[in-house]
């Protein structure tokens, strides 16, 4: 256990009732959104071991809380699901970062950033 996650409110996963993420969790899903020509999806991969990580997906769920835009964000455990960040690597020929925000519109790669990055990303499309 390190330094910082000693003293931090450690949560596995996001409280769903704070922010509407759905759970990515299968490679159907990934396939869904490469296949989706009418949304905007979103991916935010989390790592929940990471205090970067943790404030980042915090001031981002802050940022966007009254969220009116037409997408879908997806939220993907690292740890448990280490594959399929793999496989969006490989996908959309971008280098595995941890945290790292995916925008994929009408199923290919707008855009993408990682760390403190993610919260100048502008979700306005």
């Amino acid at each position: 256990m390190g330094l910082f996650t000693m003293f931090s409110k450690h949560k596995k996963q996001p409280d769903k009732n704070e922010f509407p993420w759905i759970l990515l969790n299968d490679i159907n899903q990934l396939d869904e959104i490469q296949q989706n020509i009418n949304n905007v999806d979103i991916i935010f991969k989390h790592s929940t071991r990471c205090e970067i990580s943790r404030i980042v997906i915090s001031k981002f769920q802050k940022k966007h809380q009254d969220n009116t835009f037409n997408c879908s964000f997806y939220y993907l455990d690292l740890l448990n699901y280490r594959s399929l960040s793999n496989k969006i690597a490989e996908r959309f020929k971008i280098v595995h970062q941890s945290p790292q925000l995916i925008v994929i519109e009408k199923g290919k790669l707008k855009i993408h950033a990682s760390h403190f990055d993610i919260l100048d990303i502008d979700l306005i499309f």
